[in-house]
C-alpha cells in the first residue's frame, strides 16, 4: 500500500529541496539541504560516502524529509538503506545532476566533481507522510 496521494506524488515530481534530518549519536538532529527523486514509493537521495548523515544512518535508519513550497509542503518519515555500488551510485548522482541542473550542468558536474568522490544513493521507504495544503 502506497502512502503517497496522487496530490503528494505530483508535489514531488517538481523541482523543489529536501530537508533531510538524521539523528547524531547524541539525539541531536543533522540537518541538511538536498536534491530529491521519487522512484515508485521511495524517495532517492545521493551523498558522499564520508558525510555525516552516512554514519547516522549506518547507527539508525531513520530518516526525515521535509520538502516546501512556501506555505506547502510535504513531512516524510522513513528508513533509509544505503547502496554503496559506485556503478549505481554515480548514475543516481548523475540522474539528479541532470532533474535539477538539466544536461549541460549534469556532464559538468560529474565530469568535474561527482566522478571524483565516492558517493551513497539513500533510498528512504516511506513510513509516513504529513501533507500540508499539498
Amino acid at each position: 500500500m502506497t502512502l503517497l496521494s496522487d496530490s503528494a506524488r505530483a508535489f514531488l515530481r517538481g523541482r523543489r529541496f529536501a530537508v533531510v534530518a538524521t539523528l547524531n549519536a547524541d539525539g541531536t538532529p543533522h540537518l541538511t539541504v538536498m536534491w530529491y527523486d521519487l522512484r515508485g514509493d521511495e524517495v532517492i537521495i545521493n551523498t558522499q560516502a564520508r558525510a555525516v548523515k552516512v554514519k547516522n544512518l549506518q547507527r539508525d535508519p531513520r530518516i526525515y524529509l521535509c520538502i516546501e513550497d512556501e506555505y506547502r509542503y510535504l513531512n516524510i518519515e522513513g528508513r533509509a538503506g544505503l547502496d554503496f555500488d559506485p556503478a549505481r551510485t554515480q548514475a543516481d548522482i548523475a540522474a539528479l545532476a541532470e532533474r535539477y541542473e538539466g544536461p549541460e550542468g549534469r556532464e559538468r558536474m560529474v565530469r568535474n566533481t561527482f566522478s571524483k568522490q565516492e558517493r551513497v544513493a539513500i533510498h528512504v521507504a516511506i513510513e509516513r507522510v504529513d501533507p500540508h495544503g499539498v
